[in-house]
């Protein structure tokens, strides 16, 4: 099963490249402060990389490495899981770590807005870089008249109509963002808020289609996952790197509150694995 395989790959790029864990064993998604995160995490881990036949290196990389790290290896997963699903979902797509919203069709309007805080230095301090810079973005291209019009014609160029839909690349240039999705290797309250920020720009700022919004975490604490699934509309969903393991390593710490909590979260679908993200971008 070829999503299968995409996942076990993302799950030994992790554990390569990502992941650490220090003199004592604990890995750099764990609170250290927190005997549960502990728990939790290295029982996580260890099944995860058991299965891929992968072993995390001991050092500790810096935090910024990890998280560019962490981007870089799900963007390629998903890519990889999405192309995939061309029949599901036909189209000409990017995946990026680098794009900016106002590049997209939805937020050209943005291009102004972003200029007025690169000259006005307090204005961007109080509005911060996530109305601009998205973690991964996902976009389809414009589609030219001539794929629009197979196998049937539909458009005439000559003809007055549908001259504003951006779909059409006789009417934009500018690629259509598709999904944002932040990811966030652990989950502390700053970051929680960060995302909220990131995603209420996206919703509120939009002139078009609503693009994805959701979050990719290795966070291992249901406590902390919860500061992002419950009481919020903000986000399509969260998704764990390995839900599966991480529901075995829960159980395995003996976390009663914890194990119930987890639950809540998956049956009332704020909360899914990371195989279910590329079907759910094809909806």
């Amino acid at each position: 099963m070829k999503l299968l395989t995409e996942r076990r790959r993302y799950h030994r790029r992790l554990c390569q490249e990502v992941l650490a864990v220090d003199n004592k064993g604990i890995p750099n998604n764990a609170d250290k402060s927190s005997r549960a995160s502990r728990a939790i995490a290295q029982a996580l881990w260890k099944t995860v990389c058991a299965e891929v036949g992968a072993q995390a290196p001991h050092m500790q990389r810096a935090g910024q490495t990890v998280g560019k790290r962490f981007e870089e290896v799900t963007r390629d997963y998903l890519q990889q899981a999405f192309n995939l699903l061309q029949h599901l979902r036909p189209g000409k797509w990017t995946f990026s770590v680098t794009g900016e919203i106002h590049q997209f069709a939805q937020y050209r309007h943005l291009a102004d807005l972003k200029a007025v805080l690169q000259a006005h230095p307090a204005l961007h301090a109080a509005l911060g870089d996530y109305l601009i810079h998205p973690d991964i973005v996902i976009a389809r291209l414009p589609v030219e008249d001539e794929e629009i019009n197979r196998p049937v014609p539909l458009l005439d160029s000559q003809t007055p109509i549908a001259q504003l839909t951006p779909l059409r690349a006789a009417n934009n240039t500018a690629p259509l963002l598709h999904a944002s999705v932040s990811c966030k290797w652990t989950m502390r309250s700053d970051r929680a808020q960060n995302v909220r920020t990131e995603a209420l720009n996206l919703l509120r700022h939009r002139k078009g289609h609503t693009p994805h919004v959701v979050v990719v975490t290795a966070e291992p604490l249901p406590g902390r996952l919860a500061s992002l699934t419950l009481g919020t509309g903000d986000l399509d969903c969260v998704y764990h790197v390995a839900l599966p393991e991480l529901e075995q390593a829960v159980m395995a710490a003996g976390d009663e509150s914890a194990q119930e909590l987890l639950h809540t979260m998956i049956t009332g679908q704020r909360l899914r694995d990371i195989a279910d993200l590329p079907l759910d971008l094809a909806i």
